[in-house]
């Protein structure tokens, strides 16, 4: 084989690649109308798809780029006992994840991007404690700054008539602060989408992860769009 049809033939699996990984085939009904995001402007990712969630997965930064929610009152009032044993996704290859020992530490909290207070499945809780879903997060942040985010979200959820779309991720800097032999990229902000289709109305808060970030008003999803690089909602019209 000549290195020109070699380089041809990487260069499409690459392309090949690229779209299957954010393809989300088993699981688009956590996305508005079946319409993923398409994050372009992060190489390397994969799509994983879990019972209550799906996480578009960076294999440079090992954690979720974004991970979207599909919920309703029913499922927030659902009891589910706390799951406590996070872990480490095999579905990804090891030069992709993140470890259990890169947080040993670290100084950083393992957070959640889908919390466990969404979760209204025992499957569904386990597995929202795979690392795949975590980012390194302050904790003072993540326990109680970031919590209050989740709690008002969920609140919101109980009030609405139907069912509501959640997307939550991280942003980087461009040289990120990194922990573990893995390299696990800290982020520097956070952000919580919340979209009812129902209103048409969506918004997304935004906070520092830092242990001295306050929380603030929320700001537009097209704002959001402007900050990520990433049309959050293709599949879903916004007032």
């Amino acid at each position: 084989m000549s290195r020109i049809t070699f380089a041809l033939l990487f260069l499409i699996s690459s392309i090949s690649n690229a779209f299957a990984a954010q393809d989300f085939a088993e699981c688009k009904q956590f996305f508005v109308n079946g319409a993923v995001p398409v994050a372009s402007n992060h190489p390397n990712t994969r799509a994983l798809c879990f019972d209550e969630f799906a996480v578009l997965h960076s294999g440079q930064s090992k954690t979720p780029v974004y991970v979207a929610e599909r919920l309703n009152k029913e499922k927030i009032d659902a009891k589910v006992k706390r799951a406590k044993k996070f872990f480490a996704d095999a579905r990804l290859p090891k030069t992709e994840r993140a470890e259990l020992d890169d947080y040993k530490s670290s100084g950083y909290d393992r957070g959640h991007m889908a919390p466990a207070g969404d979760m209204s499945t025992n499957n569904g809780m386990a597995q929202c404690f795979s690392l795949a879903n975590v980012v390194p997060q302050n904790p003072k942040n993540n326990q109680k700054m970031w919590n209050s985010i989740e709690v008002a979200t969920r609140k919101y959820i109980q009030r609405a008539a139907s069912d509501v779309y959640v997307i939550t991720g991280p942003v980087f800097d461009r040289s990120p602060e990194t922990i573990g032999q893995n390299h696990v990229w800290v982020p520097t902000y956070l952000y919580k989408l919340v979209y009812d289709p129902t209103t048409k109305k969506a918004w997304a808060h935004w906070i520092e992860n830092t242990d001295t970030a306050r929380v603030t008003p929320p700001i537009s999803y097209e704002e959001l769009v402007k900050r990520t690089g990433i049309r959050f909602l293709p599949g879903g019209s916004v007032l």
